[in-house]
């Protein structure tokens, strides 16, 4: 899931041998990127259609690319669709230098897309990810030819009571209180806490569903650096939230130029739902979902209507593309995040 979910245990960050393979829905496909330092998985979604535009969706904290699963077939007759595992989450390891700064994963993102020469695209992002996504866009506006954002996870004066763990989790020893607070309890326990925290409904998700997430809490807690990259990547968020100038992800969301579609949540316990209106204000090309029965993970909840929101978005791009000659921005190469 895409939200903060406590800890068992927080081990060192080397990566150990894999506990079990990760769940790939039938039409989907598993490959990895070997960079410098970094080992990216990516899930890949073909489509019967060539020539189509690139996509590349980036999950939330304490996510995967699984997250994706529900919302890439309904636009794989539109994009070519990709999605990320970030550095030491799904089945991407932890990577050499265990830097999980927000900068950090916006790099791992950025060189994905350098190296396989895929951008500009249309560039989808949760949480955590919706965060990356936006410190993308505003300092490679060369790789993005739109912008989603599923409740992104961008600063707030008063932060929802369901994310004052991600805060917690950032300072040193709560991490082992957790462990002795949570050592009873069964993946089972821990996949309905998430799914109270993260959805709207919890309801909604089906047996087989339940079944699924269960199967990857267990995958997850054998691992021998999740809770480490869950600690670390929250004290990203944290560290993020407090910078300012340009580096303040306010400031660089006024900076984004790419069309931006954004997706709030009426019952969202993590991204304050109040927060809509001020995003759909500080990006300056923007259009507004707002969806009063979903929780954190919309593209999960309600994948049909966020990929209708998503289409419109893209065409109405295109439209844009066709009238304007079709010209891009160009690389102002801001703050040095290109992968250098």
């Amino acid at each position: 899931m895409s939200s903060t979910e406590l800890p068992e245990a927080v081990a060192a960050t080397a990566a150990g041998p894999r506990v079990s393979t990760v769940r790939v829905a039938e039409g989907e496909r598993l490959r990895s990127v070997t960079l410098p330092g970094l080992t990216l998985n990516v899930r890949h979604r073909p489509s019967d259609r060539t020539g189509l535009p690139p996509a590349l969706y980036v999950h939330g904290l304490g996510g995967s690319s699984q997250n994706w699963s529900a919302l890439m077939p309904l636009l794989e007759d539109l994009v070519d669709g990709e999605a990320v595992d970030l550095p030491g989450f799904g089945d991407s390891p932890p990577p050499d230098d265990g830097n999980y700064s927000l900068t950090a994963h916006a790099r791992a993102v950025i060189r994905l897309l350098d190296a396989g020469g895929r951008g500009p695209v249309h560039l989808i992002g949760n949480s955590l990810g919706g965060a990356v996504a936006t410190r993308v866009a505003a300092v490679r506006p060369d790789l993005v030819r739109t912008l989603t954002l599923v409740s992104p996870a961008l600063p707030e004066l008063r932060p929802q009571r369901g994310a004052w763990p991600t805060a917690l989790l950032a300072l040193p020893g709560v991490a082992s209180l957790f462990t002795r607070i949570t050592r009873e309890w069964t993946a089972e326990q821990r996949v309905r806490g998430v799914l109270s925290l993260c959805y709207g409904d919890p309801g909604r998700v089906t047996d087989e569903g339940f079944r699924n997430a269960v199967e990857e809490m267990e995958r997850r807690l054998g691992l021998p650096y999740f809770w480490d990259a869950m600690a670390r990547s929250s004290r990203g968020i944290v560290d993020a939230y407090t910078l300012g100038g340009q580096h303040g992800l306010w400031r660089q969301a006024e900076r984004v130029l790419a069309p931006t579609l954004l997706v709030y949540g009426g019952r969202d316990q993590l991204i304050s739902f109040r927060m809509a209106r001020r995003a759909a204000a500080a990006f300056r090309d923007s259009r507004l979902l707002t969806l009063p029965d979903a929780g954190h993970v919309a593209m999960m909840e309600y994948p049909e209507t966020v990929a209708r929101a998503v289409r419109e978005l893209i065409a109405e791009a295109d439209g844009a593309a066709g009238r304007d000659g079709g010209g891009d921005s160009g690389d102002t190469g801001i703050d040095n995040y290109d992968g250098s």
